[in-house]
């Protein structure tokens, strides 16, 4: 066990239902569980990120991307330790379908693989010979492709990486399971979560530098990798900002939520997960007093949403389960 730093107090709700997770529509009432409440499992980091679940070993990973380390919470003892550190400046994180860790490196600029002994393989660095620019966030189709996006921000300063000169468009790739890498999307200003709906039909992905707002987009995977049928699914309106999100059995989208640079009280509300059902309302949101960055399932039986929210993770129970 180590120590991750400087934490913030947090006390759970002693009253049920939670007032932090609030009903915005009659929907969300069969996804609240009445008699469960956000909890607090860790803290102390820089900006939390990349949430990834390893049921097989009863532990959870998270980037701390401007420490440069990966993180692992225990669910047996609570115990949180370094799993890797350096780690690329590491971000997204998603798991491949023989279970292995995929992670999305600022730092060095690319993709790569955890293999079953701890050695690291490198699945991209380059486009036509052209460096990607940083990798942020991914997620593995049912047929073996790893899909990620591709923005700018690891390479805006020192904070999360290195800064360096964008030599590519801000994109969303696919790497086919026979190892080639085809740029599937480069219109979307700051392409950062994607997620596929539990049929595997649509690929969803947020445009979180889209203007005025920010913008989840829909998508219909072609057998040859190419997308179609782009349409609008959600516009966060106002001061709301998307990150990462994961998608339920249900196909609702849980995303993590805050302003979009704006501070004061109204900005603090908006901090947490915002829930929105396929059609693109609005039906919950979960109150946090950190902005989240990225969510993921998890637990015995994929019901748990585990929230990086800035310095902190966080979890709640909930009567659905993770699409994946």
């Amino acid at each position: 066990m180590i120590d991750t730093g400087p934490g913030f107090p947090f006390a759970p709700s002693q009253r049920y239902p939670d007032p932090r997770v609030e009903v915005l529509d009659e929907r969300f009432l069969k996804l609240r569980l009445f008699s469960a409440s956000v909890e607090q499992l860790a803290s102390g980091m820089r900006w939390a990120e990349g949430p990834v679940w390893f049921g097989d070993g009863r532990y959870l990973l998270v980037s701390d991307i401007p420490n440069d380390r990966i993180l692992r919470w225990d669910e047996a003892s609570g115990a949180v330790s370094e799993f890797r550190k350096p780690a690329g400046n590491a971000n997204g994180n998603a798991r491949d379908r023989q279970g292995r860790l995929l992670t999305c490196e600022h730092r060095g600029r690319r993709v790569t693989r955890t293999e079953y002994d701890g050695k690291i393989t490198v699945l991209a660095e380059r486009y036509e010979g052209k460096r990607l620019n940083s990798p942020n966030d991914i997620v593995c189709a049912g047929d073996g492709g790893i899909w990620f996006t591709d923005p700018g921000f690891g390479i805006s300063g020192h904070w999360e990486g290195l800064p360096a000169k964008e030599e590519l468009p801000h994109a969303v790739y696919r790497l086919t399971p026979d190892g080639r890498l085809l740029q599937v999307l480069n219109d979307l200003a700051g392409p950062n979560g994607l997620a596929f709906s539990p049929d595997g039909a649509t690929l969803y992905v947020i445009e979180s530098r889209a203007t005025p707002h920010r913008k989840i987009w829909a998508y219909e995977p072609r057998p040859d990798g190419t997308l179609a049928n782009k349409r609008l699914v959600v516009d966060a309106g106002g001061p709301g900002a998307l990150d990462g999100f994961a998608v339920d059995v249900q196909g609702n989208l849980w995303c993590g939520w805050g302003s979009n640079g704006a501070l004061g009280a109204d900005a603090e509300a908006l901090d947490g997960v915002r829930v929105f059902a396929p059609d693109g309302t609005a039906i919950g949101h979960i109150h946090l007093p950190e902005r989240c960055a990225n969510v993921c399932f998890g637990g015995r039986h994929r019901n748990r949403l585990f929230m990086a929210a800035s310095h902190s993770l966080y979890a709640l129970y909930l009567n659905t389960q993770g699409a994946d």
